[in-house]
């Protein structure tokens, strides 16, 4: 225990003698918690996508669908473009690309929100592909609507 506290005791006179070599060895934990947070940061960054930039969305036909559990979404685009969509879910815009598909349904993904939209004849949904589930599903447009009654 002597020797235990006898070495505490020789870093602490070390670093009062010596306090730049200490403060070279060991980095303060608020810049190595600055480092974690900015490198999280740049992480997040969007990149081509558009995701998180303003997007124009004048010129964009809208298509407003009402989901299970009350969920509502709204689709913009323009007629004469299929190869990207922008999603309005919660208040946030999102651009999406297409992805063909075997199927035949329409498939347009967001790489770096994860938000994947798939619409079929009868309904849409919007999958949450980072997380791994479904966040809104039977999404239907007011013509839709009229024929599923």
């Amino acid at each position: 225990m002597s020797k235990l506290i006898s070495a505490l005791f020789l870093t602490a006179g070390f670093a009062f003698i010596f306090p730049q070599a200490a403060a070279e060895t060991a980095p303060s934990t608020k810049q190595a918690s600055k480092n974690k947070v900015s490198k999280k940061t740049t992480k997040e960054e969007p990149a081509s996508d558009k995701e998180g930039e303003a997007v124009d969305i004048s010129g964009l036909s809208s298509t407003h669908y009402s989901c299970e559990q009350g969920n509502k979404l709204t689709i913009l685009k323009t007629s004469n473009d299929d190869k990207q969509i922008t999603v309005r879910w919660r208040d946030k815009l999102h651009t999406l690309l297409r992805v063909n598909t075997t199927t035949g349904a329409n498939r347009y993904e967001g790489p770096m929100s994860g938000l994947v939209w798939i619409g079929i004849p009868s309904k849409g949904m919007l999958l949450d592909s980072h997380k791994g589930h479904q966040l809104a599903n039977e999404c239907k447009d007011a013509q839709q609507l009229k024929h599923s009654t």
